[in-house]
């Protein structure tokens, strides 16, 4: 194995900001504590912890290997590679109604198209409520296409957990496995050892999320996402945990040039949808109007930053919802992220 080159004067000074920002948010008590690194492909990558993994975790301190609920970040670590892989295989046309792929599906969402649910455009309800769904007796994803629209297919950009709810129901059909063992196949394949859908044991090195009740234990090793723990753990658009250590090779795969992977990742860059002056929605990923960053979030505090042109990435992992959800607990730390990245 060749030796790993050290980091360049970019990441060891991106990663000393980013390191006084994640400093700054625990002293605070914004939340127990979080890892980061940063990196660039084919070069060296600084990794940096703060604070502890959480109080139920004793002394223990967050590092490269302790696991994180990735919550969102499943959409673009799962759902959206093993969507590629459908793609390249010819088991999955992105732009054909989901019907002719599962001619049971009922309509209107058997019209959609894998496109519009990676991109957020379906239309689907912008809520989840998978517990409505619970003892009928019919399959789910026929649920989820028989609900009516909010809004004609490929009109409007909404970001929901539906569309790639039903990509992870659908995903078996077209590969022939469930959701898990494909996933857990493509991440062995790309060395990522600490991935997996969860539930989980307890363990020190496994950050701990919400209390949802007062009094009651925290959730721990389940997934944080009440829709992916009424499936078992195991969906589309949630349950995954992993490590910062994983995420950076995830990255550097991407990042890396001539792969399926990475020539999927290249296709998925292209514009789908408007989000924001400046920023657009790709398949499954969001990316700057330049294309010089493309990124996605986790729910519970976690995020991934890819600069494709200069190879460098930022990996994010905490437990920022331990205290409860507040979106403003990691905007200042994302928002430097997404900076460094592009200047």
């Amino acid at each position: 194995m060749p030796p790993v080159p050290p980091p360049s004067s970019w990441v060891a000074a991106a990663a000393a900001a980013l390191a006084a920002c994640l400093a700054e948010s625990v002293d605070a008590g914004l939340f127990p504590g979080g890892v980061l690194i940063v990196g660039e492909a084919r070069a060296g990558r600084v990794t940096v912890g703060q604070g502890l993994v959480a109080p139920e975790c004793g002394d223990a301190r967050p590092g490269a290997h302790t696991r994180y609920d990735l919550a969102s970040l499943t959409k673009v670590l799962a759902t959206w590679p093993l969507v590629g892989v459908a793609v390249r295989t010819g088991r999955l046309d992105l732009d054909a109604p989901l019907r002719e792929h599962l001619p049971e599906l009922p309509s209107p969402g058997g019209d959609l198209t894998a496109r519009q649910l990676l991109c957020h455009t379906s239309g689907l309800l912008p809520w989840t409520g998978l517990a409505g769904y619970e003892h009928t007796g019919r399959p789910l994803i026929e649920h989820l296409c028989a609900e009516p629209l909010v809004s004609p297919p490929g009109s409007r950009y909404r970001y929901i957990d539906r569309g790639f709810i039903l990509l992870g129901l659908l995903l078996p059909a077209l590969l022939g496995r469930p959701l898990h063992l494909l996933a857990d196949e493509l991440w062995r394949d790309l060395g990522l050892t600490a991935t997996a859908y969860g539930p989980l044991p307890r363990d020190p090195q496994l950050a701990p999320t919400e209390q949802r009740l007062r009094d009651a234990p925290r959730t721990w090793g389940a997934p944080h996402d009440p829709s992916a723990a009424l499936l078992g753990g195991v969906a589309g658009h949630a349950g995954v945990f992993s490590t910062a250590a994983d995420l950076a090779v995830y990255a550097e795969h991407l990042l890396a040039g001539a792969s399926p992977l990475a020539d999927w990742f290249a296709e998925s860059r292209r514009p789908c949808a408007a989000v924001e002056p400046g920023l657009h929605r790709g398949l499954a990923w969001l990316v700057t109007a330049d294309d010089s960053v493309a990124y996605h979030h986790g729910f519970t505090g976690t995020s991934l930053f890819l600069a494709p042109h200069t190879g460098r990435y930022v990996v994010l992992c905490t437990n920022a919802v331990y205290h409860g959800f507040d979106r403003t607990r990691l905007a200042g730390l994302r928002t430097l992220a997404l900076r460094s990245l592009t200047s």
